[in-house]
């Protein structure tokens, strides 16, 4: 009996994934049902059940699974060869459960409206629109950057332990709810990843558990980045589970902080999307752009990309292949590739908001 249990779970994966299949063709149905309707109920909960931990649940429970399943594979390596069909089903029969869950608490994010048309605005733009919102963003950018330091080419240091930053970021977004209602943020679960160190040769900033809703991040990429690396895992706490999304609000978030240097860390990190778009269209155009950025924020960006050369290593390229594949599994067709597309909400947004 147990054994016909498990071979009809280890099946119910092609059910399943045709279900998921067809329901992303319906975004609107997702969007009202799922993400605005059963998932922040279950968001909630978790982050009622597990926010007040100072330690990532999420990642103990990894480290907990990764043991077993080391071990089970142990245990279980001469069954593959005696009862290779039974060692398929019991591993096929527990990816089924977890492709269940993953879906069931957040997955079913990746399949709902896109967000630009929840803001009802447009998803391209122009060459000169693009101009246009970067050299406001490099003004306001260089008028936060001289108000802080006093020297436009001293680079930003924030007074803040990343711990303190982590406690902070929700602000951001209560300000945010003034403008989006939808993107109240309570009760809070951000917290550092066990796996910093894992995370930082993996070539990532944090990521969301989609088990325990809580937003990990790297504690080891530089401080200057906390403030919208955190405001980016909130987003995707909040059910937007595209990268770009995540990062448009999180960029959002922190421009709407009151604090001074998360304002200076939202604008800066706009600003670098842009300057990077720029400069794939027009390599002269963005010379002449970035040299009318203050040289302590260049000095800030060249701080994270030092920080991430130092970490290279051959594996890197791999994960980043793999969560690209990942995200085109799930509805993102660009992969890694469409976090670039945060400058097509940030342009269309700003060309009608004052920044």
């Amino acid at each position: 009996m147990l054994k016909k249990k498990k071979t009809l779970l280890a099946l119910s994966l092609i059910p399943q994934y045709v279900f998921i299949t067809w329901l992303s063709n319906y975004p609107e149905f997702v969007e009202r049902f799922y993400s605005n309707g059963f998932y922040p109920f279950i968001s909630k909960i978790f982050r009622y059940t597990l926010g007040w931990l100072p330690f990532s649940f999420g990642d103990l429970i990894y480290t907990i699974s990764i043991i077993y399943i080391v071990r089970w594979l142990y245990i279980n390596r001469k069954r593959l060869r005696k009862d290779t069909k039974q060692w398929f089903i019991d591993v096929f029969s527990t990816i089924a459960i977890i492709y269940l869950i993953f879906h069931l608490f957040w997955g079913f994010n990746y399949y709902r409206l896109p967000l630009h048309k929840s803001l009802n605005i447009a998803n391209d733009y122009t060459t000169e629109q693009l101009v246009s919102v970067t050299e406001q963003l490099i003004k306001k950018s260089n008028n936060l950057h001289f108000i802080i330091t006093k020297n436009d080419t001293i680079k930003t240091n924030l007074p803040y332990s990343k711990s303190e930053i982590l406690k902070m970021a929700p602000v951001g977004y209560k300000n945010l709810k003034q403008v989006f209602p939808h993107l109240e943020y309570n009760p809070k679960s951000v917290k550092k990843s066990l796996y910093s160190y894992p995370l930082t040769y993996m070539g990532f900033s944090g990521y969301l558990n989609p088990f325990t809703n809580e937003a990990q991040v790297n504690g080891l990429i530089p401080a200057y980045k906390v403030p919208t690396t955190a405001s980016h895992e909130i987003a995707h706490q909040l059910g937007y589970a595209a990268e770009n999304e995540a990062n448009f609000i999180g960029c959002m978030a922190a421009i709407n902080h009151d604090d001074i240097y998360f304002r200076y860390t939202g604008y800066t990190f706009g600003l670098r999307f842009c300057l990077n778009e720029i400069y794939r269209r027009d390599a002269c155009l963005f010379e002449d752009m970035v040299a009318d950025v203050n040289k302590g924020i260049l000095k800030n960006y060249k701080e994270v990309r030092e920080f991430w050369e130092a970490h290279e290593n051959p594996t890197e390229p791999l994960f980043k292949l793999f969560y690209g594949n990942f995200l085109k599994a799930n509805n993102q067709n660009k992969g890694m590739e469409s976090y670039s597309y945060v400058v097509a909400l940030l342009v269309n947004y700003f060309e009608t908001e004052s920044l």
